[in-house]
Protein backbone atom coordinates (compact mmCIF):
# COMPACT_ATOMS: atom_id res chain seq x y z
CA UNK A 1 0.00 0.00 0.00
CA UNK A 2 2.01 2.97 -1.21
CA UNK A 3 1.80 6.13 0.06
CA UNK A 4 -1.17 8.84 -1.92
CA UNK A 5 1.18 11.50 -2.41
CA UNK A 6 -2.15 13.61 -4.03
CA UNK A 7 -3.27 13.44 -0.91
CA UNK A 8 -0.60 14.37 1.43
CA UNK A 9 -0.17 17.63 -0.93
CA UNK A 10 -3.03 19.14 0.75
CA UNK A 11 -0.44 19.62 3.88
CA UNK A 12 1.85 21.88 2.21
CA UNK A 13 -0.66 23.47 0.64
CA UNK A 14 -2.01 24.75 4.08
CA UNK A 15 1.62 26.13 5.07
CA UNK A 16 1.29 28.16 1.70
CA UNK A 17 -2.09 29.36 2.70
CA UNK A 18 -1.15 30.28 5.76
CA UNK A 19 1.60 32.13 4.72
CA UNK A 20 -0.66 33.79 1.95
CA UNK A 21 -2.90 34.90 4.99
CA UNK A 22 -0.06 36.23 7.38
CA UNK A 23 1.53 38.25 4.26
CA UNK A 24 -1.35 40.05 3.86
CA UNK A 25 -1.84 41.25 7.67
CA UNK A 26 1.45 43.43 6.90
CA UNK A 27 0.96 47.14 6.08
CA UNK A 28 2.88 48.39 3.02
CA UNK A 29 1.74 51.91 2.73
CA UNK A 30 -1.51 51.13 1.55
CA UNK A 31 -4.71 50.65 3.80
CA UNK A 32 -6.39 47.33 3.41
CA UNK A 33 -8.49 45.98 5.84
CA UNK A 34 -6.66 42.99 5.95
CA UNK A 35 -4.22 45.08 8.31
CA UNK A 36 -7.22 44.48 10.82
CA UNK A 37 -9.56 42.01 10.46
CA UNK A 38 -7.89 39.61 12.10
CA UNK A 39 -6.90 41.41 15.68
CA UNK A 40 -8.32 40.21 18.91
CA UNK A 41 -10.59 42.61 20.48
CA UNK A 42 -11.46 41.79 24.28
CA UNK A 43 -15.17 42.01 24.17
CA UNK A 44 -17.15 41.19 26.49
CA UNK A 45 -14.61 38.89 28.27
CA UNK A 46 -13.73 37.09 25.41
CA UNK A 47 -11.13 37.52 22.68
CA UNK A 48 -12.57 37.99 19.21
CA UNK A 49 -11.66 38.78 15.63
CA UNK A 50 -12.54 42.19 15.06
CA UNK A 51 -13.89 41.24 11.58
CA UNK A 52 -16.75 39.70 14.07
CA UNK A 53 -17.98 42.96 15.73
CA UNK A 54 -17.21 45.50 13.42
CA UNK A 55 -17.56 46.61 9.74
CA UNK A 56 -14.00 47.75 8.01
CA UNK A 57 -14.27 50.23 5.44
CA UNK A 58 -11.56 51.32 3.34
CA UNK A 59 -12.80 54.97 1.90
CA UNK A 60 -9.21 56.54 1.01
CA UNK A 61 -6.19 54.79 0.04
CA UNK A 62 -4.17 55.70 3.01
CA UNK A 63 -7.36 55.16 5.46
CA UNK A 64 -9.65 52.48 7.17
CA UNK A 65 -12.68 52.99 9.10
CA UNK A 66 -14.03 50.76 12.00
CA UNK A 67 -17.90 50.93 12.72
CA UNK A 68 -18.40 48.39 15.50
CA UNK A 69 -22.40 47.02 15.50
CA UNK A 70 -22.17 47.91 19.15
CA UNK A 71 -20.95 51.19 19.98
CA UNK A 72 -20.15 49.64 23.31
CA UNK A 73 -17.36 47.91 22.07
CA UNK A 74 -15.50 51.43 20.46
CA UNK A 75 -13.20 51.65 23.77
CA UNK A 76 -12.00 47.86 23.56
CA UNK A 77 -11.60 48.53 19.49
CA UNK A 78 -9.31 51.25 20.19
CA UNK A 79 -7.32 49.46 22.75
CA UNK A 80 -6.91 46.24 20.75
CA UNK A 81 -5.62 48.31 17.72
CA UNK A 82 -3.10 50.21 20.17
CA UNK A 83 -1.72 47.19 21.75
CA UNK A 84 -0.99 45.88 18.13
CA UNK A 85 2.08 46.25 16.17
CA UNK A 86 0.30 48.53 13.17
CA UNK A 87 2.11 50.98 15.06
CA UNK A 88 -1.05 53.29 13.81
CA UNK A 89 -3.07 55.55 16.53
CA UNK A 90 -6.48 55.28 16.15
CA UNK A 91 -9.01 58.74 16.00
CA UNK A 92 -12.16 57.59 17.69
CA UNK A 93 -14.84 59.71 17.09
CA UNK A 94 -17.57 58.16 18.67
CA UNK A 95 -19.20 56.40 15.71
CA UNK A 96 -16.62 55.19 14.29
CA UNK A 97 -12.51 54.76 14.23
CA UNK A 98 -10.29 56.24 11.88
CA UNK A 99 -7.03 54.56 11.09
CA UNK A 100 -4.45 56.82 9.12
CA UNK A 101 -2.00 55.07 7.26
CA UNK A 102 1.55 57.04 7.68
CA UNK A 103 3.87 56.92 5.12
CA UNK A 104 6.38 54.23 5.41
CA UNK A 105 9.99 55.22 6.12
CA UNK A 106 12.94 53.80 4.97
CA UNK A 107 14.00 51.98 8.38
CA UNK A 108 10.40 50.73 8.43
CA UNK A 109 10.33 48.83 4.82
CA UNK A 110 13.75 47.01 5.60
CA UNK A 111 11.94 46.16 9.04
CA UNK A 112 9.09 44.72 7.16
CA UNK A 113 11.62 42.70 4.65
CA UNK A 114 12.46 41.08 7.32
CA UNK A 115 9.50 40.50 8.94
CA UNK A 116 8.44 38.62 5.78
CA UNK A 117 11.90 36.78 5.20
CA UNK A 118 10.94 35.81 8.91
CA UNK A 119 7.36 34.59 7.96
CA UNK A 120 8.70 33.01 4.76
CA UNK A 121 11.05 30.78 6.78
CA UNK A 122 8.39 29.24 9.39
CA UNK A 123 6.53 28.47 5.93
CA UNK A 124 9.25 26.58 4.60
CA UNK A 125 10.12 24.60 8.44
CA UNK A 126 6.51 23.53 8.40
CA UNK A 127 7.04 22.21 4.36
CA UNK A 128 9.97 20.75 5.48
CA UNK A 129 8.39 19.13 8.72
CA UNK A 130 5.77 17.85 6.37
CA UNK A 131 8.24 16.42 4.15
CA UNK A 132 9.86 14.53 6.86
CA UNK A 133 6.24 13.30 8.26
CA UNK A 134 6.12 11.68 4.87
CA UNK A 135 9.75 10.41 4.39
CA UNK A 136 9.71 8.68 7.53
CA UNK A 137 5.97 6.77 6.40
CA UNK A 138 7.73 5.95 3.30
CA UNK A 139 10.39 4.33 5.26
CA UNK A 140 8.37 2.40 7.29
CA UNK A 141 6.41 1.15 4.66
CA UNK A 142 9.83 -0.51 2.75
CA UNK A 143 10.65 -1.65 6.07
CA UNK A 144 7.27 -3.63 6.17
CA UNK A 145 7.56 -5.03 3.38
CA UNK A 146 4.46 -3.05 1.65
CA UNK A 147 6.75 -1.39 -0.90
CA UNK A 148 9.77 -2.16 -2.76
CA UNK A 149 13.02 -0.22 -2.62
CA UNK A 150 12.42 0.64 -6.04
CA UNK A 151 8.81 2.21 -5.49
CA UNK A 152 10.87 4.37 -2.17
CA UNK A 153 13.12 5.60 -4.31
CA UNK A 154 10.23 6.92 -6.82
CA UNK A 155 8.17 7.92 -3.80
CA UNK A 156 11.54 10.20 -2.84
CA UNK A 157 11.32 11.93 -5.63
CA UNK A 158 7.63 12.41 -6.21
CA UNK A 159 7.93 14.08 -2.95
CA UNK A 160 10.74 16.43 -3.55
CA UNK A 161 9.48 17.59 -6.74
CA UNK A 162 5.84 18.22 -4.59
CA UNK A 163 8.34 19.83 -2.20
CA UNK A 164 10.05 22.20 -4.58
CA UNK A 165 6.98 23.54 -6.18
CA UNK A 166 5.68 24.87 -3.03
CA UNK A 167 8.96 26.22 -1.82
CA UNK A 168 8.83 28.13 -5.25
CA UNK A 169 5.23 29.51 -4.41
CA UNK A 170 6.69 30.29 -1.30
CA UNK A 171 9.62 32.35 -2.69
CA UNK A 172 7.11 34.03 -5.40
CA UNK A 173 4.46 35.09 -2.54
CA UNK A 174 8.09 36.59 -0.73
CA UNK A 175 9.30 38.10 -3.46
CA UNK A 176 6.04 40.06 -4.49
CA UNK A 177 5.60 41.01 -1.07
CA UNK A 178 8.87 42.10 -0.25
CA UNK A 179 8.64 44.03 -3.60
CA UNK A 180 5.60 45.65 -2.37
CA UNK A 181 6.40 46.90 0.56
CA UNK A 182 10.19 48.31 -0.95
CA UNK A 183 7.40 49.98 -3.62
CA UNK A 184 7.31 54.06 -2.40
Amino acid sequence: MAIDLTKKEAEFAKAVEHLKSELKTLRTGRASAQLVEHLEVEYYGAKTPLIQIAQIAVPEPRSITIQPYDKNALKDIEKAVQISNLGINPINDGNYIRLNIPPMTEERRKELVKVVSQMTEKARVAIRNVREEIWKEIQREEKQGEISEDDKIGAKEDLQKIVDKHNEEIKKLADAKEAEVLTI
